[in-house]
């Protein structure tokens, strides 16, 4: 049973372009769906973790928004920083699925059970998704897991 989730920001919760306002302010969009799948997966008791290679005070304020709990930035390693929260949350890899978009996260999806890429990312490991980075890939890879952890009957009633 998958019992956490790790998300990537830049190409999976967000379409990976990087804007800056005139004042050199970073914009990023996100997508509402995805939000909504990450709080209705939530009422389910799955946990989530944002692990990325950029700090952003945007990313911050989202995973707020979200409950978010796991928030990590700067990070170039990502699947040592995954150790780290399975250890703190007693979890195993076999509990855990993870979408990344691009050649950083392939040593975190390959050691998670249920990998997951954008149908816009790299192709090289994992379950392909439908939905491009930032277009309701996170919500079609939400769906996936809950049929995976046959909670159906639940996702519709929260």
């Amino acid at each position: 049973m998958i019992k956490l989730v790790i998300l990537d920001v830049d190409g999976c919760l967000s379409d990976g372009k990087i804007i800056y306002s005139p004042e050199a302010d970073l914009v990023k969009e996100f997508n509402v769906k995805d939000g909504a799948a990450i709080l209705k997966a939530q009422k389910l008791g799955i946990k989530f973790a944002i692990i990325t290679g950029r700090q952003s005070k945007i990313v911050e304020n989202r995973a707020n928004e979200l409950g978010i709990d796991y928030v990590y930035m700067k990070v170039k390693d990502k699947l040592s920083c995954a150790k780290k929260i399975l250890n703190e949350l007693k979890l195993d890899f076999k509990n855990v699925a993870a979408i990344g978009d691009y050649y950083n996260d392939l040593e975190l999806l390959k050691a998670v059970w249920l990998p997951f890429i954008p149908a816009d990312g790299i192709k090289s490991f994992g379950i392909v998704l439908k939905s491009n980075g930032g277009a309701g890939c996170v919500s079609e890879m939400l769906e996936y897991i809950i049929k995976y952890n046959k909670q159906e009957f639940e996702w519709f009633k929260c």
